[in-house]
């Protein structure tokens, strides 16, 4: 006789990881969450935008790309969550969106119940760090498909913004300032880049170069910084005109798209110093500088564009809450560009 688990599918190691995981996921909750008894949906109580005159959701999804292949060869699984939630909710807030609920997927191998507990409850606690749910998920064993060890992590997330208050580019104009957010690392944008550099040079996840004050693999498995609330909290302080969140294609190419077409942003390149992690893969990688300023994100993970009477405070209002943010240029007329000076 064969069964399910003979084609390499263990149902019982999926239901263990899901009890592994329950206390993380509840901290996330927020209280519109409405249970579903079934548990093949997540709920949510859309009276909560009743206080809305005219509510526009928002939603986003993406992945963590191919970080995950470091987090496997490394054998940390609790922070590669944080970098899927930063993804998903922080192009929520570029358009002023409050994140509310987030769903996972995961495709593995095999079901690890640790492994995946470990994988899940990061994306639980990075949910409860943005101020959304995580309302529900799926685990998938994929035998034959990937190796035993092999995972890839995926996510979709939901928001709500008033529709009179979307940030964009039509709010943008000449004058107004332009704030860099600092980045906690390379976030989660690159990593086959960064891989192909372990693969031709002496560099490995155990190196531990003078420039750096732990391993290459601590550094590059840096959880992505979440910055929706801190966004969020701009948004109230008023003056917020856009805000670009700095993934695939670095910074100039991220700004141009919250940029209108009469509209430029020239940005000062020595208002900060590019953090020693990315100058250590540009060396031994021998990455052309051109080729870094458009793959990663060079120590700036967000920007926002404010009104200028709204810079002084939109910094004081970053600083309190711990984000490292400093003036990056301005918006000056142009033609829907954002460059160096």
């Amino acid at each position: 006789m064969t069964s399910y688990e003979d084609a390499g599918v263990d149902i019982g190691a999926g239901e263990r990881a899901v009890e592994l995981m329950k206390s993380r996921v509840a901290r996330s909750r927020r209280p519109e969450v409405v249970d579903d008894v079934s548990g093949f949906a997540g709920l949510f109580d859309a009276s909560a935008f009743l206080r809305y005159k005219r509510p526009l959701l928002a939603t986003s999804t993406d992945g963590v790309g191919t970080k995950v292949d470091l987090a496997r060869r490394l054998g940390v699984y609790d922070t590669i969550g944080h970098d899927l939630v930063g993804m998903v909710v922080d192009d929520l807030a570029v358009c002023g969106a409050e994140p509310l609920f987030m769903t996972d997927y995961i495709a593995c191998g095999k079901v690890v119940p640790e492994r995946i507990a470990d994988i899940v409850g990061g994306v639980a606690d990075a949910c409860a760090l943005a101020g959304c749910a995580l309302v529900g998920g799926e685990t998938a064993e994929h035998p034959g498909l990937l190796e035993a060890d092999e995972f890839d992590l995926a996510g979709a997330g939901t928001g709500v913004v008033e529709a009179d208050a979307v940030l964009g580019p039509d709010r943008v104009r000449p004058g107004d300032a332009v704030i860099a957010l600092g980045s906690s690392g390379i976030h989660s944008n690159g990593y086959s880049l960064v891989r192909h550099i372990l693969a031709t040079t002496d560099l490995t996840l155990d190196s531990r170069p003078s420039e750096l004050d732990r391993t290459l693999g601590e550094e590059l498995l840096t959880p992505t910084r979440i910055y929706a609330q801190d966004c969020l909290a701009l948004v109230n302080e008023g003056g917020v005109r856009a805000f670009a969140h700095i993934t695939g294609g670095g910074l100039t190419a991220n700004l141009a798209r919250s940029l209108p077409p009469t509209a430029d942003a020239v940005l000062n390149r020595s208002s900060w110093e590019v953090p020693a992690l990315f100058r250590v893969l540009q060396a031994n990688g021998d990455v052309p500088w051109p080729e870094m300023d458009k793959t990663f994100n060079l120590g700036v993970g967000m920007v926002a564009v404010v009104a200028p009477e709204a810079a002084d405070a939109a910094l004081r209002l970053l600083a309190a809450r711990g984000v490292p943010a400093w003036p990056l240029g301005e918006i000056t007329t142009g033609t829907g560009q954002a460059a160096y000076a």
